[in-house]
């Protein structure tokens, strides 16, 4: 009797609630049969995700019954009978291993796709459907840029966070919902903002516009979010390499405004995000106090990725201190990341190598421990595999201007984590010197034993490419704001090539003098000094 009233109330319609009483109450198969042959199309689809949701066995064989006469009836259902099975019975086909009916579902869903007439419909079978066929998908990113002008701001934030939990970087269509984005006056949510820079940062697509719209709605919202939603915000516009200063001092004036109920995990989050921005907030004393009181008595608790994050972030924005520089550089911690082929373990040891710099030059005072030598030199390179235009061109100029290979090296592997695009030596009168000739500290692999003359200076090539700065910025990421320092506490002078100088150089000639004149104004600034 409970069966029959679920069936009822739930799935609606006479002819559902009598197959499934009849389940129950173990009708004879041949009546059985004959019901579920004469049930209408959107009974027949309601009854089976009844029986689904009622957990009838696999091996029933009423339930095989229903899925056999829903099989033969796939090309006379409607679209929307279709729509309906994938999405109330999908994941109940994937669990009672009901590949067969799923697959077949979805092929009739992608032959007719050109039948989906509402945006609803195309929403729902993005998110129910698409992540099971890659074809399908395919269809449904195509069915989108027809239908994107009548999506409303909740159904544009679903298709977004779809695209985004199946890491699906549509550009034609990231562009077209970007678009209506900026053009239509939707009121956006809370909530609404949040999944949208999440899906952006997610998906690594940058639009200005949307940005600067989601940054500035976001502000209001600021006192009125949890820890929670800050973190997953400054997280969200890290991705983005988007720096946006009031949202960034809000940020820091709420979690300051609240101290004692926030926790580690929400401060380690705001820590990376503003490490890789670059972000020292006005009240910065304030904020790394804090960061440095939720540390001090749990960081070597911490999971060692995370611990290495964390004290390479303070590295960053100058912050680190000497406890937290020991408790990573202490002997053992290295261990399980060195030879590790899993690129996250290479991108964690080359970080303590970082660290390991940062102790070496920014803190005279450290006395250790060090990571070994030994372990330093045989850190993962940093070159690329595949060149860049820029890289390329400016090799091919260094190479004219020098005139020969003693004069100077290219792609020069250090012992701090860093490689040099170029390095040069210049003695006192401003000519090159033969670089294998002198010592050579800084390489990964020492060379040369004669001191260097009086007056003599190393200058290091520093390109900096497109990725390498904020969004719609001059300004370097944290991480390469940190190389820039190391080189320079390291005792060279640099020479900057960032990409937006060179591209304005059109001939050879004009590369040459251009890297000509930033070595004579590095070294007159040297000078002045």
């Amino acid at each position: 009797m409970r069966a029959r009233r679920a069936a009822w109330r739930c799935f609606g319609g006479w002819r559902s609630a009598r197959v499934v009483a009849a389940l129950v109450s173990r009708r004879p198969w041949r009546d059985w049969i004959t019901d579920v042959a004469s049930i209408w199309h959107g009974t027949l689809v309601k009854l089976l995700r009844s029986m689904y949701t009622l957990m009838v066995p696999q091996t029933s064989k009423e339930l095989q019954s229903v899925e056999q006469e829903v099989r033969w009836r796939l090309r006379r259902l409607k679209y929307k009978h279709l729509v309906f099975l994938v999405e109330s019975c999908a994941s109940y086909m994937r669990e009672q291993h009901s590949q067969d009916l799923l697959a077949e579902l979805l092929m009739h869903l992608e032959r007719r796709w050109t039948e989906i007439g509402d945006s609803r419909t195309v929403v729902t079978m993005m998110m129910k459907a698409g992540h099971l066929s890659e074809s399908l998908m395919n269809r449904l990113e195509d069915k989108c840029l027809e239908l994107v002008e009548q999506f409303g701001p909740d159904e544009l934030r679903k298709v977004l966070v779809t695209l985004a939990a199946q890491s699906r970087r549509s550009v034609p269509l990231l562009r077209a919902i970007s678009y209506h984005l900026v053009q239509k006056p939707f009121p956006l949510t809370k909530g609404m903002l949040l999944d949208l820079a999440y899906a952006y940062g997610k998906l690594n697509f940058h639009q200005t516009q949307v940005s600067q719209r989601l940054a500035a709605d976001l502000l209001p919202f600021v006192p009125s979010m949890t820890f929670g939603e800050v973190a997953r915000c400054a997280k969200s516009f890290a991705l983005l390499k988007w720096l946006n200063l009031p949202l960034f001092e809000a940020f820091t004036q709420h979690l300051l405004s609240r101290v004692q109920d926030v926790s580690l995990s929400h401060v380690s989050s705001i820590l990376l995000a503003f490490a890789r921005l670059n972000f020292r907030p006005e009240q910065e004393d304030e904020f790394f106090n804090l960061v440095h009181e939720k540390l001090d008595s749990v960081l070597g608790s911490l999971e060692p990725t995370l611990q290495v994050d964390l004290v390479w972030a303070l590295c960053v924005l100058q912050q680190v201190r000497e406890a937290e520089l020991q408790t990573v550089l202490h002997p053992g911690l290295h261990t399980q990341f060195l030879g590790s082929k899993s690129p996250k373990d290479q991108s964690t040891f080359q970080k303590l190598v970082h660290i390991n710099t940062t102790a070496l030059l920014e803190h005279p005072e450290y006395k250790g421990p060090f990571l070994p030598a030994s372990t330093v030199s045989l850190s993962p390179s940093s070159i690329s595999k595949q060149m860049t235009p820029l890289q390329k061109e400016l090799q091919e100029t260094l190479k004219a201007l020098l005139g020969s290979t003693d004069q100077g090296s290219l792609e020069v592997v250090t012992q701090y984590g860093w490689v040099l695009d170029a390095e040069v030596l210049l003695d006192a009168d401003g000519h090159f010197l033969p670089l294998r000739d002198f010592v050579a500290p800084h390489l990964a692999q020492p060379v040369g034993n004669q001191p260097l003359p009086p007056g003599a200076k190393r200058i290091a090539f520093l390109r900096w490419e497109f990725p390498n700065f904020n969004s719609r910025s001059k300004d370097l990421l944290g991480r390469f704001v940190l190389a820039r320092r190391h080189v320079l506490a390291a005792g060279f002078l640099v020479v900057d090539v960032p990409y937006y100088e060179w591209l304005d150089l059109k001939s050879g000639w004009q590369k040459g003098a251009y890297l000509k004149d930033k070595m004579r104004k590095a070294v007159a600034e040297e000078l002045a000094k």
